[in-house]
């Protein structure tokens, strides 16, 4: 397990690997690249995605204890890709950046969508769901404390949460369809995209509010046995 000890490097990978260098390589990687290649940025996103967790601790003890978990979250995200209509991945993602961390959150997402789309196929989209929902658990930890403390305002990030998802991923609906990006046609396809970004809306507040209390308890508890 790679140990990142200098705090100021640590500090650095943590700001500008999820809102610099990974935003970059994801919009810049589906230009520069055919459909062919799109696997490429999508490995080096995961990359970038373990480096960033790698960021988030000191122990390599901890480390250790820490991706044994994100394993078990990633795996249930991966399972709730198959449930119809309504899908579990970005609450399960709130819910892992909340108690274990915003590295651990992003991680969660980005090998979440990678991973669920060797099943349900790889494509340029794969590196904007990995930082969209990478920027959902990573932001949940952040913010976990008022998000541990108070329900409503949990359910309202989540709810933000399904909107802010869809708006990434209308990026790459606009560069996929004008190779270049343009505000009309992200406008435009912003709201041909509503009825998705509601299920998004409805799934997150409707699994944060049965999962978040039982997962919650269960992790705080492993938190404070394995310290985590």
């Amino acid at each position: 397990m790679l140990v990142i000890k200098n705090q100021r490097l640590r500090n650095t990978i943590r700001v500008a690997v999820p809102f610099l260098v990974i935003p970059a390589v994801t919009i810049l990687g589906s230009i520069a690249f055919d459909r062919k290649k799109h696997i490429i940025i999508s490995l080096a996103v995961a990359a970038l995605s373990l480096l960033l967790f790698a960021a988030g601790f000191e122990k390599k003890s901890t480390g250790t204890r820490r991706m044994v978990i994100i394993a078990v979250m990633t795996a249930l995200c991966f399972a709730g890709r198959f449930i119809p209509f309504l899908k579990p991945i970005s609450a399960l993602t709130i819910i892992s950046g909340m108690y274990l961390g915003g590295e651990a959150g992003f991680l969660v997402g980005a090998l979440s969508a990678i991973l669920s789309n060797f099943y349900f196929g790889q494509g340029p989209w794969t590196a904007f769901q990995m930082l969209a929902w990478g920027l959902i658990g990573f932001f949940a930890g952040l913010f976990s404390e008022p998000l541990r403390k108070h329900r409503p305002l949990l359910i309202l990030y989540g709810a933000a949460a399904g909107v802010a998802y869809s708006m990434i991923m209308d990026i790459w609906t606009v560069l996929w369809y004008a190779e270049g990006f343009r505000t009309d046609l992200y406008i435009a396809a912003l709201g041909t995209a509503l009825p998705y970004t509601a299920s998004y809306v409805v799934s997150n507040v409707l699994f944060l509010s049965l999962l978040a209390g039982p997962f919650g308890e269960k992790l705080g508890r492993i938190k404070i046995k394995y310290g985590v």
